[in-house]
């Protein structure tokens, strides 16, 4: 049995998409992965990533984020 957390669940201003993040956890053991659902409208985009690709996004996106803010 596999085991679900959700861990955030918000809104896109621009577009109304819902994205939702949550812990996954096999009941066999093995590596916890990082779920990414996002909702639009009917449609669903789901990404299952490990611990290491989900540190490179999460500092890709800051880094982006932070340039934004910069150049205000």
């Amino acid at each position: 049995m596999t085991q679900t957390t959700t861990l955030d669940k918000f809104r896109i201003p621009l577009g109304n998409q819902e994205i939702e993040l949550q812990q996954i956890d096999h009941a066999d053991g093995g590596m916890s992965l990082l779920r990414i659902r996002i909702r639009e409208a009917r449609r669903f985009t789901i990404f299952d990533i490990d611990p290491a690709t989900a540190l490179h996004w999460s500092e890709v996106m800051r880094s982006w984020a932070e340039a934004q803010q910069d150049g205000k």
